[in-house]
């Protein structure tokens, strides 16, 4: 007995470092972390070094616990204001958009697998939500800056389509068990008064839960060590909770997240730090034990069948889904073809495909194994073509600044401020010269290890240390002093334009000075004024406004959405956006007509060749257009806009 403890540690510790060695592997050449865990586990299971495990409630159980601690983290790290910014077009994508690809795959999946209906649904909604932790790491290992709204949007998205997309599998596990044939509308009835119950109970449980942990982390002097196991396992009690008065625990665990990371919760710094490794960790394990339970042998019979399910979650369900719940919101078109690529399947997929093995369907098996073939057919294909996607589309723009070493320390009883640790790195503002402000002078400096005030220590020079106490609203701009520059690609090098515009000036002087076409209107308003009403009222960095000859580029925005900079180009440097045809219905839409009007000319063409009958000596006799006539030269006149 003791050495088969010995021996059960052994291997599982062996294949969570392996795991982890497995991340650098990831990182460096930009591979889906997620499918080398899964890797792992398919390697160490019955078809590989022959570790046995076909325990499939344990596997859902510690599946559901780890997601809701990764949940958790997620809302945990949600600023509110990307939430503001991205919760029309996320939350759409996270409901419609989950019932949409669940609908538009299940029809497939019917024809593919010939399964029932209601059994290819399900598989639809257990592959229906993206998976968070995959794209984002992704994003990470590949460096890619992405636009701010573009990153907001696949980043509320991935944390709120979960919920959506258990309930939906769930319910149908149960339907089907039951061995009921309801009718439609009866079906349709229950599962949309199933989701407001579900989603109401847990969105109710999840935000009065945050709340609680808030209040019991500041009423509760726990030991700093004891005060992150604290959090996550009251984390855990919102989850139970919420699911045991028949709510949905994963939107109650993200909201929690969401309401505490967003509060003024004390040792926020401390709670970073161990989410982030207490998720790493229950990644791996999720991952790790999925693997395990897959049997790679059983693959083979509906492989085919497999893969084109998955080619069409990707290059049909999922682009037809996101062009159909963002066309209120009239995002540009690539900004749409990249959420509808990065769409990537993982864990969650895979969890929820065990829910038909718990609840004893014929076809169990048959579901698991199709739903495991389609993520790694998604992380395959998907996972590999994140970042040459988003360079093809223009959605990646340089960072605002370079690589900063900085550390927060929270002290006791400093409310709303912090004390921050710099360390002076070459190539910043600081170190070239520029003063630090009087409101963040510096309380200590240590060079070369010795302490000095900052009165005594001269100009702080690369290399130096700085010790600041500041209020909590300042750090942002004290990170921009002490930051290298950004590393700017060659390509880059005229992104922002080779001349800055003041955003305050009369747009009228730029009228003057390049002879853009302004209207009386435009021309009575600022030069920020002017490209906040083309892009429609709101700003963000890095976006190009054409106006005639120039291009004006937004280069920095204050945090109320006000234009603080902007250069001006004489020929538009941005990266023209080539969508690719299956990810917008827009361009399907666009060349349709093309190809329309071309028919049509060419009919036109034919009935000019054709025998002259009345209709055709009656179009003879019209007089023709004289010169006096004819619509100007396109170069005569101002150029338009374009935005």
């Amino acid at each position: 007995m003791e050495h088969a403890i010995y021996l059960v540690t052994l291997v599982g510790t062996g294949l969570v470092v392996a795991a982890a060695f497995s991340s650098l592997i990831a990182f460096r050449f930009g591979a889906p972390l997620l499918l080398l865990f899964l890797c792992i586990g398919l390697a160490s299971g019955s078809d590989g070094l022959g570790i046995q495990f076909d325990n499939a409630r344990f596997a859902y159980f510690a599946g559901s616990l780890a997601l809701a601690v990764i949940l958790f983290d997620s809302g945990f790290g949600t600023p509110l204001k990307v939430m503001k910014q991205a919760a029309g077009p996320a939350l759409s994508l996270a409901t419609v958009g989950v019932v949409l690809t669940t609908g538009i795959f299940g029809v497939a999946a019917f024809y593919l697998l010939h399964l029932g209906w209601l059994e290819s649904f399900l598989l639809g909604a257990s592959v229906a939500s993206t998976d968070a932790a995959a794209v984002f790491f992704l994003l990470r290992a590949g460096e890619i800056n992405l636009r701010e709204r573009v990153r907001s949007v696949l980043e509320v998205e991935s944390g709120t389509n979960d919920p959506i997309a258990i309930f939906l599998t769930i319910t149908l596990v149960e339907v089907i068990a039951a061995g009921a044939n309801p009718e439609a509308k009866v079906l349709v009835t229950d599962l949309i008064l199933g989701f407001f119950v579900s989603m109401g109970l847990g969105a109710v449980v999840g935000l009065l839960g945050g709340m609680g942990i808030v209040r019991l982390v500041e009423r509760l002097q726990l030991d700093s060590g004891l005060l992150p196991i604290f959090v996550i396992t009251l984390s855990l009690m919102v989850f139970a909770a919420a699911g045991a008065i028949g709510g949905s625990g994963f939107l109650a665990v993200y909201l929690a997240g969401m309401v505490a990371g967003n509060s003024d919760i004390r040792a926020v710094t401390v709670l970073k730090r161990f989410q982030d490794g207490i998720s790493w960790l229950a990644q791996i394990i999720m991952f790790l034990i999925l693997g395990l339970f897959a049997t790679p042998s059983q693959f083979p019979e509906l492989l085919l069948p497999a893969v084109a399910l998955g080619l069409i979650l990707m290059f049909v369900a999922r682009p037809l889904a996101v062009w159909l719940c963002l066309m209120p919101f009239r995002l540009p078109r690539p900004e749409v073809a990249f959420v509808s690529w990065v769409g990537l399947r993982g864990a969650v997929s895979i969890l929820l495909a065990i829910t038909p093995l718990l609840g004893g369907l014929e076809h169990g098996r048959l579901i698991f194994n199709s739903a495991f073939i389609i993520v790694l057919v998604s992380l395959v294909v998907q996972g590999w073509t994140v970042g040459p996607l988003a360079r093809r589309l223009g959605l990646i723009v340089p960072a605002r600044i370079g690589p900063l070493d900085k550390v927060n320390l929270e002290l006791p009883g400093a409310a709303r401020h912090e004390l921050l640790a710099y360390r002076i790195v070459p190539g910043s503002p600081v170190a070239r010269g520029e003063r630090i402000p009087r409101w963040a002078r510096p309380s200590l400096v240590v060079r070369e290890g010795r302490a000095m005030r900052f009165q005594d220590v001269g100009r702080v020079t690369a290399g130096d240390y700085v010790y600041i106490f500041v209020p909590d609203r300042y750090p942002q701009l004290l990170d921009k002093l002490f930051a290298s520059r950004a590393a700017v690609d060659p390509e880059d090098a005229d992104f922002f334009g080779a001349f800055a515009v003041d955003p305050a000036r009369p747009a009228a002087e730029l009228d003057s000075a390049y002879s853009v076409g302004l209207g009386e209107e435009d021309r009575k308003l600022t030069v920020a004024a002017l490209v906040l009403e083309r892009l429609g009222g709101k700003a963000e960095y890095a976006d190009r406004v054409s106006i005639g000859p120039i291009e004006l580029i937004v280069r920095d925005v204050d945090d109320k959405g006000r234009i603080t900079a902007l250069g001006l180009s004489f020929e538009p440097t941005a990266p023209v956006a080539r969508v690719p045809v299956f990810l917008s219905a827009g361009e399907i839409r666009d060349r349709l007509k093309a190809w329309l009007a071309a028919r049509r000319q060419l009919k036109a063409a034919a009935s000019d060749k054709a025998p002259p009958g009345p209709a055709r000596e009656a179009a003879a006799e019209r007089p023709k257009p004289s010169n006096d006539d004819a619509p100007e030269d396109p170069s005569d006149t101002p150029l338009g806009t374009a935005a």
